[in-house]
């Protein structure tokens, strides 16, 4: 039997399994496990899929997950964004439109301090989006600008995703924090000129945001920047000590984990209600995603011990393209998987097979993993299993139908590919901070 069959094999097992409701993470190492005792026997197939599950277990970095869970979850529990939102409202003045630029800036910052996206977008939904709809906001953009927003959180270090990345293509995660950041300012500041332009040809989508506070003298509102002292030294902490060399991902992830409960301390949050709280989600978190790396990596490391990494790398080198279009259809590819797999299962489904080819290619891996951590941004909003529509849908008033949220986001799934678009063809925009710090 030929590697092209058994690759059509293995991927209508997996879409069939899935189709009958089996979850990914059983789907894929079930598979894993068949092909391997179908191929090797059953001594020796066993014995392979415990290796290449145990292989990506012993990885060090993979320890800063789980701290970078938990801190996202004690941060959301602690009431540190409702206090970061309420000074950015105060800030912001009397411009129109502050609360939907706000809600962007703010969204920033809690991306820098979590890693993780379903929290964020649930916290902005709480607390975000009520404020809008009770000011008269247009319901699309601000439904859109929550969803788009609370994504950044997978592009912008410490993103969860980026971490995922680095271990499977085995690429520097602090030079892929460092690449990050800068696309993910421009996909920001994408969201908040296209605010800015609608509210300009439409002033009725964003009514100005009137309390006595946003009508003080500048200098009197820097008062009110006291909700953003704890975030930023959260960010600072975490940040800092992995870009000066002080420690690495795994350590500032400890490190961000302690602060958190530090933040929680100090506001007066920190009780053991709350701990266990954030400690129970985290293990569920974190268990979600260890089943989904044991199935994907059982399954790819089978594939490719058959030759199905050879083979599907070829084909994409035999291409008679030029290399950049090379690049585009493995992005397509992303896509494609996204309408149907968990964005792990396609890290390490994909990136084991895509990342030798991109070195091949003469294109830089970190480059590339700031493409892919771009690809399942957009992956987040899109239709009809977009992740984060999902998740907002869940604390949105009763009245928001799903429809209307996947409707209101498709503007921001265009400012997100044209971001892509950008970093793909100008790779100096991923590629120069992390330049910096060799």
């Amino acid at each position: 039997m030929g590697i092209e069959t058994i690759t059509i094999l293995i991927v209508l097992s997996l879409l069939a399994l899935m189709a009958i409701g089996v979850p990914l993470g059983i789907t894929t190492l079930t598979v894993s496990l068949g092909t391997a005792l179908l191929y090797f026997g059953e001594r020796a197939g066993y014995f392979i899929v415990a290796a290449n599950v145990g292989e990506v277990l012993h990885k060090y970095e993979l320890i800063a997950v789980p701290f970078f869970v938990f801190m996202a979850n004690v941060l959301e529990r602690s009431g540190i964004a409702k206090s970061l939102f309420d000074s950015m409202a105060v800030m912001g003045g009397r411009f129109r439109g502050s609360v939907a630029v706000q809600t962007c800036i703010v969204a920033v910052v809690l991306a820098a301090m979590s890693g993780i996206m379903g929290g964020e977008i649930v916290m902005l939904g709480l607390i975000a989006l009520p404020q809008m709809l009770r000011l008269g906001y247009d319901r699309k953009l601000s439904i859109g600008i929550i969803c788009a927003a609370g994504a950044l959180a997978t592009l912008i270090p410490p993103s969860v995703v980026l971490i995922v990345y680095g271990l499977a293509a085995q690429v520097s995660i602090t030079k892929l924090f460092a690449a990050s950041a800068v696309p993910g300012l421009i996909l920001a500041s994408l969201y908040i000129a296209y605010i800015m332009v609608r509210v300009r040809m439409n002033p009725a989508i964003a009514p100005i945001y009137d309390i006595p506070e946003t009508g003080l003298p500048f200098f009197k509102r820097l008062r009110f920047l006291k909700g953003v002292i704890l975030p930023g030294a959260l960010i600072g902490s975490v940040l800092g000590v992995i870009y000066s060399g002080i420690a690495t991902v795994t350590e500032a992830a400890a490190v961000g984990a302690v602060g958190a409960l530090v933040v929680a301390g100090i506001r007066k949050e920190l009780n053991w209600r709350m701990t266990r709280d954030a400690m129970r989600q985290t293990v569920l978190t974190v268990g979600s995603i260890i089943w989904l790396v044991l199935g994907a990596v059982s399954l790819i490391g089978i594939y490719n011990r058959i030759g199905g990494g050879e083979f599907l790398r070829g084909v994409l080198t035999a291409l008679d393209i030029a290399p950049i279009w090379v690049i585009v259809v493995m992005m397509l590819i992303v896509m494609v998987l996204g309408t149907f797999l968990e964005w792990i299962a396609i890290i390490f489904i994909t990136v084991p097979i895509f990342a030798p080819v991109v070195v091949d290619l003469g294109y830089d891996p970190v480059w590339f993993g700031v493409l892919f951590a771009m690809n399942i941004q957009i992956y987040y909003l899109s239709p009809p299993f977009g992740p984060a529509c999902f998740f907002l849908k869940s604390v949105a008033p009763k009245d928001i139908e799903l429809q209307e949220i996947f409707s209101a986001v498709l503007p921001f799934i265009a400012l997100q590919a044209v971001g892509l678009f950008l970093v793909l063809f100008f790779p100096d925009l991923a590629l120069w901070l992390p330049a910096q710090f060799n």
